[in-house]
């Protein structure tokens, strides 16, 4: 007597969602879900950290983090060539745009390079890095900026988050 190969069958894809369904439908190739805070894992009491908190903001188009970088004071300068001249923003301003450049990219990639030079002080220094950010708005219309931020850090004293204060932008764009 020979087994209905349909039925084997049948047994066989029951045996695999019964395993699948025992083990709560793990997935090994699925990552987890991440329930910590925004920036949970970055120290911003560390020069590094407040650069990863930066890239993490504009990787994920997160103003909320982005914004715990700024002091209230912060400046923006960029140098306008056509007019010869600098052109500033305080924090509100800085804030809006960069909302809608969050709102409006589909992906945004911020790579740090080298820190070419800093100013170590335990309450305020200057940190000249490198960078490269695509800004894609949609795959026909994709920025590139490279270049250098030219950031001065502060806090008040060494157990204290830092907070850029100015950011003097030093890029291609």
């Amino acid at each position: 007597m020979h087994a209905d190969p349909t039925r084997h069958r049948k047994t066989e894809i029951l045996l695999i969602l019964a395993l699948a369904f025992s083990g709560g439908c793990f997935n090994p190739f699925a990552p987890g879900v991440d329930n910590s805070p925004p920036g949970a894992g970055f120290d911003q009491t560390t020069v590094e950290g407040v650069f990863q908190i930066f890239q993490s903001a504009y990787n994920t188009h997160d103003t909320t983090r982005y914004g715990r970088l700024l002091a209230p004071e912060f400046t923006f300068v960029y140098r306008d060539y056509d007019q010869g001249l600098d052109v500033t923003w305080g924090r509100d301003i800085e804030m809006r745009y960069t909302y809608v450049m969050f709102q409006n990219a589909q992906r945004l990639d911020l790579i740090w390079n080298n820190i070419i030079s800093t100013s170590p002080d335990s309450t305020r220094l200057n940190v000249l890095r490198g960078f490269n950010l695509t800004v894609t708005l949609n795959p026909t219309n994709v920025l590139q900026a490279s270049g250098y931020a030219n950031l001065t850090l502060e806090r008040t004293n060494d157990s204290d988050p830092w907070k850029i204060v100015i950011w003097r932008d030093q890029s291609n764009y």
